[in-house]
C-alpha cells in the first residue's frame, strides 16, 4: 500500500500509575531519521523508540515527543544540602553587615536557590516502563501509520490519474507524428515547385524520397513512446506494492522525463512541441507527490 511520508499520531494514558503521553509526526525525507525529546531521566528509552518506530516506518524525518509523569506510588526523599544553606546564610549576613540592609533570610526564600533541595527517587523498574511506554508508543504509531495510509490513497488516484492523462496525450502524438512526415513531404514539393517553376528542370523523386526518409527517421519517436508506455506500466505495477517503493517511483519518474525531454528534442511541428509540454507538465506534478511516497 502507498503510503505518505506526512503524518501524525498521538496517544495520552495512564499506565502502571503513570500519566505517558507519545506524540508522533513526521516529513518527507530521502532515508529514515529519527530524532526525540523525552522526559529527563528517561533517555534509555530513545533507542528502543526508534528501533520500534523503524520497525514499521522506513522513510521520513520522524520526530517524536514522549512524556513520563512520576508513578503515584513511587516513594521520593528530599534531602537539604545543610553545607549550601550555611554558605547562602553568611553569604546574606555579609551582605547585611556591609551594606547595612536588613537579613530578612526566610526557609521560603532560601528554598529558591539552586541545589538547596536533592531529590531522591526510588530506582525506576527499566524492563517495565519501557514495556509500558512502547505500548503507548504502539498506539499512537497505529494512528500515525493510519493517516499515511489515508494520505497515500490519495495520492496514488491522483499519480494514475495523471497517469492517464499522460497516456492519452502520447496516443496523440503517436497519431499526429506520421502526419508531419506526410506534412512536410508536401511541404518540400510545394517549395521545390515552385523554386523550379519557370525552370525547364524535372523533379527527382528520388531525392525527395531520401530526403523525406531522412526527415521520418529525425523525427520518429516511436521508440520513446513504446518505452514510456512501458516506464507508466511500472510505475502502475509499483503503486500496487505492499511494501515502500517512493525511491523506485522516483526512479521512473527520470526515466520519464528523460523520454519526454528526447520526444521534445524531436518533434518538429508546434502542436506537438505543446503537447510534450503538457506531458512534462504532468510528469513534474507526479514528481511532486512520489518526492512524499515512503
Amino acid at each position: 500500500m502507498v503510503k505518505s511520508m506526512t503524518g501524525f499520531g498521538r496517544c495520552e494514558t495512564e499506565i502502571g500509575g503513570r500519566a505517558v503521553t507519545v506524540e508522533i509526526k513526521s516529513v518527507n525525507h530521502r532515508y529514515f531519521e529519527f530524532s526525540c525529546r523525552i522526559t529527563r531521566g528517561y533517555s534509555f528509552l530513545e533507542d528502543k523508540l526508534k528501533a520500534f518506530v523503524n520497525s514499521k516506518v522506513a522513510r521520513g524525518k520522524i520526530d517524536m515527543f514522549v512524556s513520563v509523569g512520576a508513578a503515584d506510588d513511587t516513594p521520593s526523599e528530599v534531602t537539604v544540602n545543610h553545607s549550601l544553606v550555611s554558605g547562602y546564610l553568611r553569604a546574606m549576613k555579609e551582605i547585611s553587615d556591609t551594606y547595612g540592609v536588613e537579613n530578612d533570610a526566610t526557609v521560603v526564600s532560601l528554598s529558591r536557590f539552586p541545589d538547596v533541595f536533592t531529590v531522591n527517587k526510588a530506582k525506576v523498574n527499566e524492563e517495565q516502563l519501557t514495556a509500558d511506554v512502547l505500548s503507548v508508543a504502539s498506539v499512537a504509531l497505529d494512528s500515525f501509520i493510519a493517516m499515511r495510509e489515508a494520505e497515500g490513497v490519495k495520492m496514488k488516484a491522483d499519480i494514475l490519474s495523471r497517469a492517464q492523462t499522460i497516456l492519452s496525450i502520447v496516443s496523440d502524438i503517436e497519431e499526429r507524428s506520421p502526419q508531419t512526415v506526410e506534412e512536410y513531404e508536401n511541404r518540400l514539393l510545394d517549395r521545390i515547385r515552385q523554386t523550379l517553376e519557370n525552370l525547364s528542370v524535372e523533379i527527382d523523386e528520388q531525392r525527395i524520397l531520401t530526403e523525406v526518409a531522412v526527415f521520418a527517421d529525425k523525427v520518429a519517436v516511436a521508440e520513446e513512446t513504446v518505452r514510456l508506455r512501458s516506464h507508466f506500466d511500472q510505475l502502475s505495477a509499483f503503486l500496487s506494492y505492499d511494501q515502500p517503493v517512493g525511491r523506485k517511483l522516483d526512479f521512473i519518474i527520470q526515466e520519464m522525463n528523460r523520454e519526454a525531454n528526447t520526444i521534445g528534442s524531436k518533434v518538429q511541428d508546434a502542436t506537438l512541441a505543446h503537447k510534450v509540454v503538457d506531458i512534462k507538465s504532468e510528469i513534474e506534478k507526479i514528481r511532486e507527490q512520489v518526492q512524499n511516497i515512503e
